[in-house]
């Protein structure tokens, strides 16, 4: 492309000099022409006026007094009634100018010039004026490279930008080169490479929510496997089926809000429901992982308690804060609901050393952990519970006392 610049400009300078300098050295050679015959005809009127004066005043015409009076590389031819002919100069050879002029006394005067010292002047100045046009040629081509350089620089950035982001790299460059349709072209692809690293943030996100929220009601459905493989009791089998498949519903549903929140998360589907029956749901699923640590999980606080919210959803933060509980925390687990203004709460905590003094503003942040875990859990838990309106927080840091805020059924629910 830089070559196609470079031609294109050139072959436009070089018509606007063939035409103007085609058209300057005619206008330029008829010029010097007409001004060289003028020139001998002045000389020629000038001679004539002299020799009259002198021939009026009775003074004597010679060559020397004339010779001074015409020009060095003339020739002029005086003619005087009864008098010898006068000759000034070398008659000049070849094709010639002339003009021939006579006075009143009846004299006469002829000037010539060779046409040679005319065309002479004429190479002079077509000389210049290809001068002119070389320089101008010359200064053609350095502009020209320098406004292909200014031109195509741009593209092969642009080029290299697309590259980069067609090869995994979507940071904008924010690199503008004062050419407006080039700076659009810019705008579009850092545009689109900010949109393409939205896209890739979205994907890896979802992909670490899903393999943690899906760890969790996979281990609870796991354990519900080992305790059927364990009996033979046809009864506890049908219950440990009937709770397994329960739990593989409430795992389709946490892969259904995975793909929702992927796309838009604050696209929750709140309802009113039983908050009792989650709560029960949960303890009756990680009762057993308890009970093979040694530990207890407990509830207490105030029945009867509709909410508003996604109930999967709950179920899977209050899981995400039980599972935090059996894995970091020691003692007996307990979750209590109470009742704070319109709003119902479920509060989960244990006797584990809790928190850590220096995690506690940034407990809820990606990749926060002072356990040595992947530090999602609790971030993914909160984004759940504020897509339906609610709110997860950390009350207390030791012992640790975690609530879920969740508008109740009749209320209005926060914004």
């Amino acid at each position: 492309m830089r070559r196609r610049l470079i031609n294109s400009t050139l072959a436009v300078v070089l018509v606007v000099i063939a035409v103007f300098g085609v058209s300057l050295v005619i206008v330029e050679t008829r010029t010097i022409q007409s001004g060289a015959q003028e020139s001998v005809a002045s000389e020629a009127v000038r001679l004539v006026g002299i020799v009259e004066s002198r021939l009026g005043s009775g003074e004597k015409i010679t060559p020397q007094i004339l010779s001074e009076q015409i020009t060095a590389h003339r020739y002029a031819e005086i003619t005087v009634p009864g008098k010898p002919r006068i000759e000034i100069g070398q008659r000049p050879v070849g094709d010639v100018i002339e003009s021939e002029v006579r006075g009143d006394r009846g004299e006469s005067v002829r000037v010539q010039e060779s046409r040679s010292t005319v065309s002479a002047e004429i190479g002079r100045t077509l000389l210049v004026i290809l001068a002119v046009a070389l320089l101008a040629i010359l200064a053609a081509v350095v502009l020209a490279v320098r406004q292909a350089r200014r031109l195509t620089a741009p593209l092969t950035d642009l080029a290299e930008t697309a590259e980069r982001l067609g090869s995994g790299d979507p940071r904008p460059r924010h690199r503008r080169y004062g050419v407006q349709e080039l700076d659009r072209v810019a705008d579009v692809l850092d545009a689109s490479a900010e949109r393409i690293a939205r896209m890739l943030t979205a994907e890896r996100r979802l992909a670490a929510d899903a393999s943690h929220q899906l760890r969790t009601p996979l281990t609870a459905l796991s354990m519900r496997l080992e305790e059927i493989t364990l009996t033979d009791d046809p009864d506890t089998v049908k219950e440990e089926a009937t709770i397994a498949l329960a739990q593989v519903e409430r795992l389709t549903d946490v892969v259904q809000r995975l793909l929702t929140n992927s796309r838009d998360p604050r696209s929750g589907s709140a309802v009113a429901f039983d908050l009792d029956e989650v709560v029960k749901q949960q303890i009756e699923e990680w009762r057993p992982a308890y009970r093979s640590a040694g530990r207890a999980i407990v509830r207490s606080g105030k029945k009867s308690l509709r909410a508003v919210g996604t109930p999967g959803a709950v179920a899977q933060v209050l899981a995400t804060l039980i599972e935090n509980s059996l894995m970091h925390g020691d003692g007996t687990v307990a979750l209590r609901t109470r009742v704070t203004g319109n709003q119902a709460v479920v509060e989960v905590t244990d006797a584990g050393p809790g928190v850590p003094p220096d995690l506690g503003s940034r407990v809820f942040e990606r990749t926060v952990s002072g356990r040595n875990s992947t530090g999602l859990g609790l971030a993914v838990a909160r984004d759940l519970a504020e897509a339906d309106g609610g709110r997860l927080e950390l009350l207390q840091q030791h012992p640790p006392v975690f609530a879920l805020f969740l508008a109740r059924e009749g209320e209005p629910t926060e914004e």
